[in-house]
């Protein structure tokens, strides 16, 4: 047992509380990380919110970096003292595991929102009881996190100089934003993107888009800093978005777009932008919409056009090869992700939550220990 302190997230609070717990040792193919950074994510705010029906009370956190502890039995790929990214869970069994595609695992659900490991178990407890676990194969908010062999990424050894607090939200919304581009949809060179929404998401997808030679590169957003932001990273045109934004996309697109890229899960949004894509366009989708939300697009449009509509889950991302690419692209300034970010201490952490809501921050990340 490891003596921790996590933030826990409870019925009937809209708060996090910091308290003291109880972390079980590594089991076999487990490896124990002392936590550094940790990310806020949209998808937190929403299970906190009751959005996403993950079993409280429990530890949250899904975009951690941290420090190897120690390790469970038959985990060779890391080791204690090395510093580390955490990512999402997979089973690495299914067929979708075996062809690299770890975000599509058939039991995703099972390893990343369950509450617990896969056989139900649970690994933090507090004096008033179990806490559900196992977040993203992870639950990162708190002093030390149990992760799988499979979704920890050992930080390469060029790459040690980097801030390692910095790195957590590469294991989700970051490498979301720029799988779209590079691995999902592919972007190629000279052709047209439109994203809808510039938060973390949308801009890592700005960025990467000019690491692919996309153009024009158009950016959406209500907020004017937000687009002066894009702009700064990659984007080549801004629309507001309470303008007519159909009119402004045709007029710098009249022949229609290859790509569009929507990170808002608005319906109005993600059908008007079916509709001004080109033949052969594609239509990616990585907003998080209400359960029952359904979209209308016109059959012929979408056969006779070629177009497809394709759901995106992490980027496409296989987090061991993934990860250490956008390192690679940030070390070498074309990937400055560190723009986005704002830190705060761990205990601040509903401080955190609340930047990130308003707006003020795009990319709130917890300082939980030093490095």
């Amino acid at each position: 047992m490891t003596a921790i302190r996590a933030a826990v997230c409870r019925e009937g609070s809209p708060a996090f509380t910091i308290e003291n717990a109880t972390l079980e040792a590594p089991r076999a193919g487990e490896v124990l990380v002392r936590v550094v950074g940790a990310g806020v994510c949209h998808t937190d705010m929403a299970v906190r919110d009751r959005q996403l029906p993950v079993p409280l009370p429990v530890v949250l956190g899904h975009e951690g970096s941290g420090v190897v502890e120690a390790v469970g039995e038959g985990v060779t790929s890391v080791a204690p003292g090395d510093p580390v990214v955490l990512s999402f869970a997979s089973c690495g069994q299914c067929p979708n595991c075996a062809d690299h595609a770890p975000a599509y695992c058939y039991g995703f659900g099972l390893h990343n929102f369950s509450g617990g490991r896969a056989d139900g178990s649970t690994a933090i407890a507090t004096d008033g009881g179990a806490v559900h676990s196992h977040f993203f194969g992870q639950s990162s908010f708190a002093t030390h996190a149990l992760a799988t062999e499979r979704n920890v990424v050992k930080v390469p050894e060029d790459a040690r100089d980097v801030p390692l607090e910095l790195l957590g939200p590469l294991g989700c919304g970051i490498q979301t934003g720029a799988g779209a581009v590079l691995n999902a949809m592919a972007v190629k060179p000279g052709r047209s993107l439109a994203v809808f929404g510039a938060g973390a998401v949308g801009l890592s997808a700005i960025m990467a888009a000019r690491i692919a030679g996309a153009h024009p590169i158009i950016a959406i957003d209500l907020h004017d800093n937000r687009l002066a932001l894009a702009r700064e990273l990659g984007a080549t045109h801004t629309i507001k978005g309470d303008g007519d934004i159909a009119a402004e996309l045709a007029a710098l697109c009249p022949q229609g777009l290859n790509y569009a890229f929507d990170t808002t899960g608005l319906a109005r949004l993600i059908e008007l932008a079916f509709g001004l894509i080109a033949p052969r366009g594609i239509l990616g989708l990585v907003g998080a919409s209400d359960a029952d939300a359904m979209l209308h697009f016109n059959e012929t449009a979408l056969m006779g056009g070629g177009k497809r509509v394709m759901g995106i889950l992490e980027g496409d991302s296989d987090p061991q090869t993934f990860i250490p690419e956008l390192i690679g692209h940030y070390r070498a300034g074309r990937f400055p992700f560190d723009r986005l970010v704002e830190t705060f201490p761990f205990e601040a952490i509903n401080d955190a939550f609340a930047a990130g809501e308003s707006g003020r921050v795009i990319k709130p990340v917890l300082k939980v220990s030093a490095a």
